[in-house]
């Protein structure tokens, strides 16, 4: 089977696209260095330990498994710690990101699969957000990802690095098998904060920011079940083995909801309420961002199964009981 080499494949979005490798006939080598993944979900394939900023450390593993691919997810990703520490943000996700895209063209693996993000567009309230909005991020995440976009555009003008780029919008839910499933340390986003919540782990769920230009005050966000979109990152290597263009392709579902709806379908699905307090506003946190593209389904033939919100809620809260998380 061929290898590709699966940067943050001990992390969640990795875990899950390391499974899907596997039952696509890939053979995935995890390339992590275990600061926001965990071991323990390495269960598809080899395992190498690094840094992305360990230019010979990524030599060593390129020449060792000579992948046809790069997937990569590894990264920062936390839009309020982005505002604070910019610096990490830009020597981690682009310079380790830089020596990825070199160690890949070095070795002759010229076919790159990009786990980039919605934030790229920034805030562009009433736009529904499709592959050729302008990109103006508000905050070093979504900053650093675009950088990467444009590094992995140069490389294909001067080496002929093809590319796939996601930008995707918020990711949920967990393998319906419960062999994967989501789990940082620490945990910011919103769906296992509110089944910590729920379940006792943490007093309540803060509420960022209720004065939104929205119906109901709170951001809105599109959500994506995790295996529909690793589904869309596997067909994204197939389309490049294929022989097909760099391309990008927004990943959601077109449907946005706001946190407030999203706490009432948890409280449904759980059939328990959620204790909340209400914050202020975090910097860098758009109001509305919602996916308005096809392209994925139309060219890639991208085919979401699960990513209703109830499902996604119904996975992850099933995965949160299994214990896991008590680890």
């Amino acid at each position: 089977m061929s290898n590709v080499l699966v940067t943050g494949g001990a992390g969640y979005i990795g875990s899950h696209a390391c499974k899907a490798l596997r039952a696509a006939g890939f053979t995935p080598v995890t390339f992590d260095n275990l600061i926001t993944g965990w071991q323990d979900a390495v269960k598809f394939g080899p395992f190498e330990q690094g840094d992305l900023l360990d230019r010979p450390r990524l030599d060593e593993v390129f020449a060792k498994y000579k992948p046809v691919a790069v997937m990569h997810f590894a990264a920062l990703s936390q839009v309020g710690e982005s505002m604070k520490d910019p610096g990490a943000y830009w020597r981690n996700n682009v310079v380790g990101s830089l020596n990825l895209i070199e160690a890949a063209v070095a070795a002759n693996c010229m076919q790159f699969v990009f786990s980039s993000t919605c934030a790229t567009y920034g805030e562009q309230d009433g736009v529904t957000l499709d592959e050729n909005c302008v990109q103006e991020p508000i905050n070093a995440y979504g900053a650093s990802k675009r950088a990467i976009e444009d590094i992995l555009e140069n490389f294909e003008q001067s080496h002929g690095l093809r590319s796939v780029i996601f930008r995707y919008f918020n990711v949920a839910g967990g393998d319906p098998e419960g062999e994967v499933g989501e789990f940082h340390r620490p945990e910011t986003h919103l769906i296992p904060l509110m089944l910590d919540a729920i379940d006792g782990k943490r007093a309540a769920l803060t509420v960022f920011g209720t004065d939104y230009d929205t119906p109901d005050g709170t951001c809105i966000r599109d959500y994506v079940h995790v295996c529909d979109l690793v589904d869309a990152h596997v067909l994204g290597v197939k389309w490049l083995e294929d022989g097909k263009q760099s391309r990008v392709f927004n990943l959601g579902t077109g449907s946005g909801f706001s946190v407030r709806e999203v706490i009432a379908y948890s409280a449904e699905v759980t059939n328990k309420e959620v204790p909340i307090v209400e914050g202020d506003r975090r910097p860098g946190d758009a109001t509305k961002l919602v996916s308005g593209s096809s392209r994925a389904i139309e060219e890639l033939g991208w085919t979401p199964q699960r990513s209703t919100l109830k499902t996604m809620i119904t996975d992850a809260w099933r995965w949160h009981q299994s214990g896991h998380y008590d680890k």
